[in-house]
């Protein structure tokens, strides 16, 4: 890894091998990653004045965000087409941001596309990873840090091939329900 003058052996750090016009690269290089910050509790509401208000885990339905909180007063905000991870208590789940703008509280993490590269692709390389980003949650309240996830090496195939295996991974997970559907 060359970072200025300063080349790095991470060898140890590379998770498998990738075709040679694929290359590995962290998170923090493509994708910018937006931290979330608390209101207190006037400054937000249940009757849908202002923008979407996101706590937390709590919203998080099956990689689908449940809106039930509104602020007049955002500060930190997703946008449409951002991924979502909880970072704070409940680590480690994912949803889309497919609604529009919405204020972040802290235990959310905003991962927004910069390069405009696949994003579905981006949210099935987190979760290749996101049993070691839970081992890594410190403190009485389980957390990550942002370097946690800013540091992530990536593998990045050319833009094509990203939405070949987003496809292809969407094909698999609907033949393994349809699988387990059928055991039940």
């Amino acid at each position: 890894e060359k970072i200025g003058s300063t080349i790095k052996n991470i060898d140890d750090s590379i998770p498998f091998e990738i075709p040679g016009n694929w290359c590995f690269i962290r998170l923090k290089e493509l994708w910018k990653l937006i931290s979330g910050r608390d209101l207190s509790p006037s400054e937000y509401n249940d009757n849908q004045d202002g923008i979407p208000y996101i706590t937390g885990a709590s919203n998080f339905r099956n990689g689908t965000i449940e809106l039930v909180r509104w602020t007049s007063s955002p500060q930190v905000i997703t946008k449409q087409g951002d991924l979502l991870l909880t970072c704070k208590g409940t680590v480690g789940e994912l949803a889309f941001n497919d609604f529009g703008n919405a204020h972040i509280a802290r235990q959310i993490m905003a991962i927004r596309n910069t390069y405009g590269l696949n994003v579905e692709y981006l949210s099935f390389c987190i979760s290749f990873y996101i049993e070691e980003i839970k081992a890594v949650a410190k403190g009485l309240i389980p957390g990550i840090s942002r370097e946690d996830i800013l540091n992530l090496i990536l593998p990045i195939p050319p833009e094509n091939y990203q939405r070949l295996v987003v496809s292809q991974i969407r094909r698999s997970n609907h033949a393994l329900y349809l699988i387990e559907k059928s055991l039940i």
